[in-house]
């Protein structure tokens, strides 16, 4: 936090320098301030919203604690999925049925606190959040909706950063065909691509299907696209399985480790008949 309040005096500075390099300083120092301010308003929003949540509902209680985040929600900024998007995750939740359930970008928890309470005893949820302050409110509110910490993991961290370390935490052994059940992406919407990538490059996503979540409410068409594009480009692995307003369902399954396992039980069985 100290270096965001030592940036602010120096940003006429910022500007003057921009100015006389032209315009790629230019853009470079525009995205520079809109990062600082999202960070300002991001983090006193999240401050706000605990607090809310905090005093005012039902602790132990995860529907009690969604119904107040959705209260606060219709009076104050949040960056809460909101009720309709909420709907349309739960939908998906219990259609899939996680077991190990992986969300990049909790926010204040609201979407870890819905998804948590629809998974199974020993399902798994590891909420990863680049803001620590808000990592730590949203661990918080978790806790404060009645889960354990054997039920979830927080890791404040950026997503670049987490996915490569995430084997550990999920006890993923590669080639079992083990892997992540469902995936929520509601970070940074330029990350969901490369994020993506780093998932399939790491092994992470289960071979026998795995549901990616895109949430795109403040997401441009374009950046949008470049995703669904890689995907489309790639039918033997995915496929996109529901366009809503604010959210996308994606479909990611290795076929080509499903036809090795069929092929392999095909020949223990050959092997079996032929022993008799």
């Amino acid at each position: 936090m100290w270096l965001v309040v030592a940036c602010v005096p120096l940003l006429p500075a910022i500007f003057m320098v921009c100015a006389g390099y032209g315009v790629k300083a230019a853009s470079l120092c525009h995205g520079a301030v809109a990062w600082l301010l999202r960070r300002l308003r991001g983090r006193a929003c999240a401050k706000s919203t605990h607090a809310f949540v905090f005093s005012k509902c039902t602790h132990g209680q995860a529907d009690s604690v969604l119904r107040t985040f959705e209260l606060y929600a219709d009076t104050h900024p949040s960056p809460c999925i909101g009720p309709l998007t909420g709907d349309a995750l739960d939908e998906a939740v219990r259609r899939v049925g996680p077991s190990r359930v992986l969300e990049l970008g909790m926010h204040c928890g609201y979407s870890s606190v819905r998804m948590l309470r629809l998974l199974p005893s020993a399902g798994r949820l590891i909420a990863v959040e680049l803001d620590p302050l808000a990592a730590e409110l949203g661990e918080e509110v978790i806790l404060v909706a009645g889960f354990k910490h054997c039920q979830f993991q927080v890791l404040a961290s950026s997503s670049a950063e987490a996915i490569p370390t995430l084997r550990s935490f999920l006890e993923v052994n590669e080639g079992t065909g083990e892997g992540l059940h469902l995936v929520l992406m509601d970070h940074d919407p330029e990350q969901y691509l490369p994020d993506l990538q780093a998932l399939e490059r790491e092994g992470l996503l289960g071979a026998s299907g795995c549901c990616v979540l895109l949430i795109h409410s403040n997401q441009r068409a374009a950046d949008r696209g470049e995703v669904l594009d890689w995907i489309r480009a790639r039918p033997d692995r995915y496929s996109v399985k529901a366009e809503l307003q604010s959210m996308t369902e994606i479909f990611y399954q290795n076929k080509s480790t499903r036809v090795d396992e069929r092929e392999e039980t095909l020949t223990m069985w050959s092997s079996a008949s032929s022993q008799r």
